[in-house]
Formats: structure tokens, sequence, C-alpha cells
């Protein structure tokens, strides 16, 4: 049997559910079903990361206990997935792991003295005690690099660039894994295996960071200083550092290191990882370094995938009241509406936008007038027409030429063929994670078989005794293509596929048929189709937002002052003089550089941070506000134009040395376009 095991990040239990875990956990549900769906014996695992200072200061606030905190977390995590059926009970996750269950302690000290008693790369010992003294985020739990802070002037304590929160001063005696020596068996494993990592431009940002030089990892805290963790084997004065106790997770869910569970040598060499872009460095660098020295195989794949945006592309916040709430989806539109909008709207690996009107315009759309029209359109013409009996599909050779008349093709291999190539797509889209457009060819099926509906013109063809077998084809066509359709759309639809499955006479579970083994005319003709009733009710958009806008309207917040301006403003010309000297333009340095790096900005809209290659010792950090009209990973590689000699500024605690050049009409709204040559132009190249 074909193995596949699916895993989602167990999310921290310091705050309650909110849409991107959702989103992962629905992408991964969607996974699990299709494989299953299959024949894969498919196993998949979400679940909480439950340890680390930073649970310990969130319980304090709230006045609880560090376990009465996560496991009140764990509970409104559990609460959420049931309500949107992604639960064991509704076919979804196989388990949902706890990093304070006992079994998880047992696996995750077995892991520790299995890097312990190994060597390096290099030859040295793996883990080693020292002294550690750096600047600590709680909420990222991690020691953070110079590059990774900034301090706002006046003050001596720096704050992080993801979470804008000031940061821990830590100097304590501290456990070290010697990350630094893992660095060149890394790269080659990354190079020799480039689809262990995608896409390419997160995989590119990994091998950037790790050519940038790694330093060696304290792996452990104090007792003293965080009580809340797993204990050091064998010395009771530390507990483990909390991202070495969650990775492990995902083996010790399946019986690494314990008694408890089993499947470990079944599941783990078929393992996909699913994360977020923001912790793709702890799921490949760290993560794969532990088990590098530990002696286990490394991950199939890790898979980062984007963001969530506003419907205006701005990072969504609560402070500023954008923010989508996971009560308002559960409360005013179908789960499955919910489920298709996530895997239709965000390409898989880039960010997308999410607002309630996108939501509701998709799901009348693409649900409503697609999907929903053709089921009971269909449906209700078996009802009319044929006494709710499906008719036969075949049309004799005498009455070929009335069905080319009726603008249908009489032999059936057109429909048989499309339907194969659209189950075809879709398996193949879906085994490459590329779900918008695995959904979006089944669409395209749904269009061509609605024109086939209007082009023959049913209610006309029931008045001429000449047509019924063209009738018939019609009817039987349209009606097998939801059969089939249903099998196709069950992982990302369960139970709107089951009811269409079910409205057209086929018997049983729509979850129990392989989309592989589908073939046409296995609906029998004299079948009495099912109940009709609408899968997909339209939604009435205004009565809706004016629901959703009186609920959340006490939970907004006003918006901040606006931002600073994004892109280094150049002084105004002076009124009286509007040339420049040849002397004045030899001033400027502009050179060819490439984009090694391209990320956006925590809690700035327009900017976007790039480290561009500019032929010097190390890239050049460059901040430029382009982040409303490029997604940054598809800049990745692109050879742009620099002001090299500009002075550095800082933006946003961070300092940009540089300028990129783009051009763009003055107040205009079009898309920057950046400068950049025809011919191949060597990187560092000085334009004259």
């Amino acid at each position: 049997m074909r193995i596949f095991y699916v895993t989602t990040p167990i999310y921290y239990a310091n705050s309650l559910p909110h849409l991107g875990h959702l989103y992962t956990t629905v992408v991964a549900d969607a996974i699990a079903r299709h494989k299953r769906q299959r024949g894969f014996d498919a196993y998949f695992l979400t679940g909480t990361d439950e340890h680390g200072i930073n649970i310990q200061r969130a319980a304090e606030k709230e006045g609880r206990t560090p376990q009465e905190q996560v496991d009140f977390i764990a509970g409104e995590l559990k609460r959420m997935f049931h309500d949107f059926r992604l639960d064991t009970e509704n076919g979804g996750y196989d388990i949902f792991m706890r990093t304070t269950e006992p079994f998880h302690y047992e696996g995750v000290s077995r892991l520790w003295r299995e890097i312990a008693k190994n060597t390096t790369p290099k030859g040295n010992s793996t883990i080693y005690k020292g002294f550690y003294e750096g600047w600590f985020c709680a909420p990222c739990a991690a020691f953070k690099l110079e590059d990774e802070y900034y301090t706002v002037e006046g003050s001596d304590i720096p704050l992080c660039r993801e979470h804008e929160r000031p940061l821990d001063r830590i100097a304590e005696e501290s456990y070290f894994f010697r990350l630094s020596d893992y660095a060149e068996e890394l790269v080659r494993v990354i190079e020799e295996n480039p689809e262990r990592i995608r896409p390419e431009a997160r995989r590119n940002e990994v091998l950037a960071f790790i050519r940038q030089g790694l330093q060696d990892l304290s792996i452990s805290r104090e007792k003293k200083n965080v009580s809340w963790g797993v204990p050091v084997p064998d010395d009771d004065n530390h507990v483990m550092y909390v991202w070495l106790d969650a990775l492990s997770n995902y083996i010790t869910a399946v019986g690494y290191g314990n008694t408890e569970k089993t499947g470990f040598d079944k599941y783990w060499p078929e393992v996909r990882h699913l994360v977020g872009k923001d912790i793709l460095r702890f799921h490949t660098v760290y993560w794969w370094s532990f088990l590098m020295a530990a002696g286990l195989p490394l991950p199939r794949l890790v898979y980062a995938h984007g963001m969530w945006l506003d419907a205006f592309g701005k990072k969504m916040s609560k402070t500023i009241g954008n923010a989508i709430s996971i009560d308002v989806l559960d409360r005013h539109f179908q789960l499955d509406a919910v489920r298709y909008f996530l895997l239709r709207d965000m390409v898989f690996g880039q960010d997308g936008k999410f607002g309630y009107e996108n939501l509701i315009e998709r799901a009348n759309g693409d649900l409503a007038k697609g999907l929903g029209n053709l089921a009971s359109r269909t449906i209700s013409m078996i009802e009319k027409y044929r006494d709710g009996v499906i008719p036969s599909g075949k049309i004799s050779e005498p009455f070929y030429l009335f069905a080319k008349r009726a603008s249908l093709n009489p032999d059936e291999q057109e429909i048989v063929s499309a339907l194969a190539h659209t189950r075809d797509e879709l398996i193949r889209r879906f085994d490459n994670f590329e779900f918008s457009q695995a959904l979006e060819t089944v669409w395209s099926l749904i269009t061509r078989i609605d024109k086939m509906i209007s082009d023959s013109k049913p209610w006309e063809l029931i008045k001429d005794d000449n047509q019924t077998e063209t009738l018939n084809a019609v009817l039987y066509r349209a009606v097998e293509a939801l059969r089939w359709l249903s099998v196709l759309l069950y992982p990302v639809m369960p139970e709107a596929a089951q009811a269409i499955y079910a409205q057209t006479g086929a018997a049983g579970e729509v979850s129990k048929i392989n989309p592989e083994t589908l073939k046409y005319g296995e609906l029998p003709a004299g079948t009495a189709i099912g109940e009709r009733r609408a899968v997909f009710p339209l939604i009435d958009k205004v009565k809706i937002m004016n629901e959703i806008k009186e609920e959340t309207a006490t939970e907004n917040k006003p918006a901040p002052a606006p931002e600073p301006p994004a892109a280094i403003e150049e002084p105004s010309p002076a009124e009286e003089e509007n040339f420049i000297t040849i002397d004045d333009f030899l001033k400027v340095e502009l050179r060819v550089g490439e984009i090694k790096v391209a990320e956006r900005i925590p809690k700035a809209d327009k900017l976007l941070r790039f480290e561009i290659d500019l032929g010097e010792e190390k890239p050049r950090q460059i901040l430029a506000g382009l982040a409303q009209y490029y997604e940054p990973e598809n800049l990745i590689g692109r050879k742009v134009v620099v002001v090299a000699n500009l002075k550095p500024r800082m933006m946003r605690g961070y300092e940009s040395q540089g300028m990129v050049c783009a051009a763009s009409l003055e107040n205009s709204d079009d898309t920057p376009a950046l400068a950049a040559f025809l011919e191949d132009v060597k990187i560092g190249a000085r334009l004259k």
C-alpha cells in the first residue's frame, strides 16, 4: 500500500486560533482526504506546541497555571477544528499532537541522547555546555542575531523585527548544539535534492541564510529561569530549547523513542511538512541538522506557504481592524465554501488576499451560479423531462444528424476525453501542491458542461420527437459529469460533494471512490435520481455584509497614523533650475545587482526588504516601496539597477544601503517597472 504522512505545524499554545491555523489545516486535510480516496495509507498530524517562556508569561497574564493555559488553547483549537469538520470524528486529522503528552517527553529525551552520543560531520561533539548571553524573543522562541532586531532612539532595549516587541537579555549557562558544523552538509543535501524545499524562492532563502554562516545554537534554558519545558536528560537544572522539543513531535507522534505510539518506520520516510514561510528556517536548517545528528532520515518535503493579506493587500491585524474572524466564517458561510475559497484563492506558496466580500463573490460566482447551478438544472431537467429517471446516453446512427443540428456531438468520446483529462490534471496538480490550478481546471469542465446544455437547449429538444435521443444524451452526459465532479471535488468540499453524488442517484460514500478508477458510463440508465436541493444557495451580499459589520464593529479599532513614505524620496528640483550637469550625473553610481532575498517587512504594507548581490563581499540590504505591486518570491533571481552610492538611511528599523531603480508615471497607480536588461549583464557592472 502507498504511504503518505502530512503535517501542519503544531500551533503555539499562547493565543487563540486564527485564520492561519485554519488555512494550513484545511490544506493538510484536503491532501489527506485526496490521498485516502486514492487508496493511500495517509496519516495526518496537527496539534499544539505547549512549552517555553512565552507560555509561562501568557499563563501568568491570564491568571492560569501553564498547564491550564495550554489545556485551554488546545481545547479552543480542537473546537475550531470540530466546527470546520477537520477533526477525527469528521474524517480529518489522525492525531492532535500535544507536546505535554508523557510519550512525547519520553521520545524527545531519546532524541537528545541520540544526538549527544554522535559526532558532527567535522568530527566534533554535537552538544556541549557553555555560557550564553544574547537577546531572546519570547514570541519567536529564538535568540536573535544583530540583523534580526533594531533599537529605537532613546532606548537601550532592542525590538524584534518580526513582532516589534522588546527582547529579553539572557545571560546564563546553556547547552549548545554545534550547528556551525552542519552548514556544508545542509547545502549539499539541498542542492542535490532541490525538491525537498519548496517553493524555489524559499529554498533560495534557506541557502542564502546557511551561506551567511551558521552559529552554534543554544538548546537549553536554566530551569530557574524557564521551568515550563522538557527536562534535559541527566541534568535537572536545564529544560530543552522549545524548538528542539516542538519539532521532534513529528517523530514522537508516530512512535519514535516511546512505546505508546507506533508507525515511525512506516510513516516517517514519507513525511511532508506544511509550514508558514516565517518558520521555514526552523523546519529546515535546525530540524534537518537535529535529524542528521541523530542519524535519522530527512523529510521528503518542507513546503512553505504564504500569508493571508486583506482584500487590499495589507497584512491582517486586530489593531487595524482588518482581521478575519473564525467565528464569523463559521456563523455566516458554508464550511465547504470557506474550504473552496482557501484552496482556490491562494496559490500555494504565495501570499493571498482574503476579505468577506471576496469570499461572497467567489461563493456566488463559482459555487452558487457555477457548480450549484449545474447540479440544480441537471437534476431538475431529469425530474421534469424524464420523470426523475436517468435515460440512456447513447445516440443511434439514424439520429446523428439531429444531434449535430442541436450543436451536440453524437460521439460521446469528446465528453469522455474531457472528463478523463480533468481527472488526470487534478491528480497531477494535487500531487504537486497546485490546488488553485487544480480547481481552475475543474471549473473549466463545469463551464464546458454548462455550455453543452445552453447550446443544445433541452427545453426546445423536448418539443421534437426526433430529438428524443439527443435530449437523453445531454441529460446523461450532464449527470454523469456531476458524478465525476463530486468524486474529484470531495477532498475540497466533502459535504457538498456527497450531496451532489447522492442527487445523481449513485449509491455509497463518495470518499470511498478512487478517482483513478473512474470510468465513463458507470451510472446506469434507469437509475432514479436523488432528492433535489440547492447545494450552494446564493448569498445575499448586502445582508451578510451588514450583519458582519454590526458584529465586528465593537472589535475594530481605528487605523494607525499613515506610514512614513516607503521609498526614499528625492528632493524636489529648484523652481529656477530643472537641469543637472554631466558632473552631477557622474556622481550617481548605477550598478547591476541580482536579487537573492526578497521578503515583506512585518507591519509595513509598502516595503519589501531585498538582499542584492552587487559583486561585493556580501549582498546589500535595500528597502523599496514595491510590496503593493510585486510578490516578493517572484523577484528572486531578477537583475535590477541599483543606485549603489546613495547614503544609507534607516527605514522601519532596517538600514537601506542603496535604491532600486523602477519606472512609473507620476501620480499613476500602474505597477512600477523594474529597470532590467535584454542582454546578459554581469553582476556588479556599472552603468555609464
